[in-house]
């Protein structure tokens, strides 16, 4: 029991702070602002649903897809970098909630409501910095251990992603309620400096990139 335990808080605490699912919130409440509160609520859901796959996918053979394509976790981390930061620009010159032109489109029915894969489960949610990080859980995992020993390891590495597809399900299902509280404005202002925090997390996460295949090269 203390085993499953210990995996489990493993599994989530790495990747929680990276999925990041409450900072998260404001800018998949700004994409689907012109959504119902049903399509909000079914999306949310599909994102979790969509994270836990990636998630688990990444976690089990994660580290064979990389080695099949010869490719290495700084490669990824770079051109993931490139696409979450190219999503912050694009949020961050988004026009504003209160803008004329979107309230005409909101007023004849919105636009098209937004894909839940793309971007609002990749990369929004699970990003290259999540990816990697469970690519890199999968790839400590024991091998030559008793089959017990691993189912076991391997049901707390599913609960640990279950807890975190929860925990993105409940702050994306109540994401308007969190942003009402703002108002309007706040809510403007709250969706800037998450486009920008994304846009840094981005280039953020190319710099370390970059530094790990330097590292790698010398």
């Amino acid at each position: 029991m203390g085993e499953f335990v210990n995996a489990f808080l493993l599994v989530y605490a790495s990747l929680y702070p990276i999925v990041n699912p409450i900072g998260g919130a404001p800018i998949f409440f700004g994409l689907t602002n012109a959504c119902t509160a049903r399509e909000r609520s079914t999306l949310a859901f599909q994102v979790a649903r969509n994270g836990f796959l990636l998630l688990l996918a990444s976690l089990l053979i994660g580290s064979y897809v990389l080695q099949f394509f010869g490719l290495t976790l700084p490669v990824v981390r770079i051109a993931g970098g490139l696409v979450v930061a190219s999503l912050g620009w694009q949020l961050l010159h988004a026009k504003d909630a209160s803008d004329p032109a979107r309230a005409a489109d909101v007023g004849h029915g919105g636009p098209e409501r937004p894909d839940a894969f793309y971007p609002l489960t990749m990369p929004l949610t699970v990003g290259p910095g999540s990816i990697s990080v469970a690519i890199a859980l999968g790839s400590q995992r024991p091998t030559i251990v008793p089959f017990s020993h691993l189912a076991l390891l391997g049901a707390s590495a599913v609960a640990g992603l279950l807890a975190v597809a929860a925990t993105i399900y409940v702050c994306y299902r109540y994401a308007e309620q969190i942003i009402g509280m703002l108002g309007e404005r706040g809510t403007n202002v709250v969706l800037r400096m998450s486009a920008f925090i994304l846009l840094c997390i981005g280039i953020q996460i190319i710099w370390n990139g970059y530094q790990a295949l330097l590292a790698t090269v010398s």
